[in-house]
């Protein structure tokens, strides 16, 4: 989808996260375990929507909520057997004490953050911190041949042996990423069998103005020497959570403006019949669709999951227009043309002709599924390539949930610890919330949209490292314009320092405090943290000759600090030229030295280093959300009079709600 996910660790708002009471004097933060920090959102202006919209928004909620085991398949195929047997015991125990209880729930609320028992950013296996005979003892107390969903052996197998299923996503150069990843996306197959079959679905379609996207909504398996695909629609793998999806999107369809109940209806279809030409044309519907107050995203979207690219996980996003915050994106989209044609590429990777772009700020009223409870900051669809270029994209900044981990973020000492100038600290402090809504806006609404492919060029030659690419792209048409003179005169902001700002904080961020995320000896394998790495490496490499970017020693502590903000925004125009020219020609050659040289290995001193001190103040590098709640609220003749909202602050009982009330499909699927 082409999201972006924000770590404000980019600058003062650096995610942290006391199990389960809401903390007195944090009262963002509802829950704190291992490296994460649950907080709650608030969706202002709710209150202010006509009765249909906020019927529309509830109708929608349900329906995003609907699709949560999808996820969890999706990520690993014993996910749904593995939360329900944790689930059973947790639940059915009696026992709330004790080291070996207490690592379980730690460990049950991670499976519950990750939709898996993987890590939802560095993709490796959870390492249990209980022991396999305690376990074992619950097991035999608590599970039963009625309630038993795996297997005991193989069950604790998966848990305690660390190197079965040790990655969900591994994109190491030299492997084969199908083989070794453990996503639940491929049965069977290699990765060179994998390419050869959709490569020849594609040479079917090569001349096809409107090519699909071949394999975003299947798995793809191998029996009895026959590949095939198992489509994910009503009627074939995932039906029961796909009927009960379309049942709240009919009920959506009822209270929707007549533009919007043809998107909703295009999409209905789409998942009856499983087919990507229905997914392009809603698609296409929803694209257009720019008037709309309340919005929705809903579908198999995303394919980071994938090592290829090529399968989208399901999520979906329910929100409404931001109207006073939507000016600034307004603006954007105005000048649309004029970024396009300044921008510092091969004028023939430009686009002639922006088409389409529609931006705004939103708030958020529900996350579900590869958006819950982590969510991106930041939103571009579609990703097609050609609906793109001919249609144009949506592109959404998140203002609550930004607004929410600001917050949550408030007095942590992240920046006294890792920014070493006063100046910079002051810049951060007067604009680090601007520069970093300005960054997201960019990225979404231009730098997604913006540049065009070669002629001969399909979209899909970068394979493993697209993803990144993609995100190196868009982030640096962000930064690049960002400290243009330009956005000075369209009133966008104040002054360049705000780009000043942006630039201290990203290089700082690619460079070391993001490392805090990844554990000791391993490499970068998340493309976002590839994509800054990458950049940030990228710039103080380039820029050493001039000491453009400077790595700074004091009192035994490591800085990084930029001397020159003028040449490093040359640098990253630079850079944007290079990234532009790869993915227009498709050189996947070019690519890859890019990632493997710039964005995957790690110094491991300073990496040692990041982590120490940022354990020292507490911070947990990862944050995610408890959602809202919404009640249909109906006079005496059961006609809906209202909807009502309310603020949840207990982790752990919504996901056990979630568990039991929107949990539709089979263990194993």
């Amino acid at each position: 989808m082409n999201k972006l996910f924000g770590f404000f660790a980019m600058g003062v708002m650096v995610l942290t996260s006391c199990s389960g009471a809401q903390n007195a004097e944090q009262p963002w933060i509802v829950d704190r375990f291992d490296d994460i920090k649950v907080i709650r959102y608030e969706v202002p202006g709710f209150e202010n929507l006509t009765l249909e919209e906020k019927e529309l928004v509830y109708y929608l909620s349900e329906a995003a909520k609907c699709g949560r085991d999808i996820l969890f398949d999706q990520n690993f195929k014993y996910n749904l057997a593995i939360r329900r047997t944790l689930e059973t015991i947790y639940t059915q125990s009696d026992v709330r004490e004790g080291d070996e209880f207490v690592a379980f729930e730690k460990y049950l609320k991670k499976v519950w953050f990750a939709n898996g028992i993987h890590h939802h950013y560095s993709n490796d296996k959870f390492k249990a911190e209980f022991s396999e005979a305690w376990f074992r003892e619950q097991l035999a107390k608590y599970i039963n041949e009625e309630n038993r969903q795996i297997e005991d052996d193989l069950l604790c197998k998966i848990i305690f042996d660390e190197k079965l299923y040790a990655s969900r996503l591994n994109q190491k150069e030299g492997v084969d990423v199908i083989t070794e990843s453990a996503g639940n996306y491929y049965e069977g197959v290699n990765q060179e069998e994998v390419e050869a079959f959709y490569n020849g679905m594609a040479a079917l379609d090569a001349n096809n103005p409107e090519p699909v996207s071949y394999g975003l909504n299947s798995k793809l398996v191998k029996e009895n020497g026959k590949i095939y695909e198992q489509v994910w629609k009503i009627g074939g793998m995932y039906s029961p959570a796909l009927e009960k999806i379309v049942y709240w999107l009919e009920k959506a369809a009822t209270v929707a403006n007549p533009t919007q109940k043809e998107v909703i209806e295009a999409l209905i279809k789409y998942y009856k019949s499983g087919s990507l030409k229905d997914f392009d044309d809603y698609s296409v519907l929803w694209v257009k669709d720019t008037d709309c107050n309340v919005d929705f995203v809903n579908g198999f979207i995303e394919s980071y999951g994938d090592p290829l690219g090529r399968k989208a996980s399901w999520e979906s996003v329910v929100n409404f227009r931001d109207v006073e915050a939507c000016k600034r994106t307004e603006i954007m989209a105005a000048n649309a043309q004029w970024f396009e044609d300044n921008a510092p590429i091969n004028p023939a990777y430009r686009k002639k002709e922006v088409k389409g772009v529609s931006a705004k700020v939103i708030t958020v009223a529900m996350l579900g599924g590869d958006c819950y409870p982590a969510t991106a900051i930041g939103i571009n669809l579609p990703n097609a390539d050609w609906i793109r270029k001919e249609h144009g994209s949506k592109s959404v900044t998140i203002d609550n949930i930004t607004y929410a981990y600001d917050k949550a973020a408030q007095g942590n000492g992240f920046a006294e610890e890792f920014i070493l100038r006063e100046e910079d600290r002051e810049r951060a402090k007067n604009f680090g919330k601007l520069g970093d809504d300005l960054h997201t806006d960019l990225h979404e609404c231009l730098g997604h949209g913006s540049g065009q492919l070669a002629p001969g060029t399909k979209g899909d030659e970068l394979r493993t490292y697209s993803s990144t690419l993609e995100e190196a792209r868009a982030d640096l048409f962000a930064l690049y314009y960002l400290g243009d003179e330009k956005l000075v005169e369209i009133g966008l902001i104040p002054s360049l320092d705000v780009a000043w700002s942006q630039y201290s904080d990203y290089i700082m961020n690619g460079y070391m405090t993001q490392l805090s995320r990844i554990e000791l000896g391993k490499d970068v394998e998340e493309s976002h943290m590839r994509n800054r790495k990458l950049i940030a490496e990228w710039c103080y490499e380039k820029g050493k000759a001039e000491n453009v970017i400077e790595l700074v020693k004091k009192d035994g502590k490591t800085y990084i600090v930029v001397n020159d903000f003028v040449k490093l925004r040359k640098l990253f125009g630079e850079l944007l030229c290079e990234v532009q020219r790869i993915k227009s020609e498709g050189d996947y050659e070019a690519c890859k030295a890019l990632v493997e040289g710039y964005a995957v290995k790690i110094n491991p001193e300073l990496h040692k280093e990041v982590i120490e001190r940022n354990k020292a103040l507490n911070i947990e590098p990862y944050g995610g959300f408890v959602n809202p709640e919404y009640e249909l609220v109906t006079d005496a003749e059961g006609k809906v009079v209202d909807v009502k909202i309310t603020y949840p602050a207990n982790y752990i009982e919504q996901h056990l709600y979630y568990g039991k009330e929107y949990s539709f499909l089979p263990s194993l699927n």
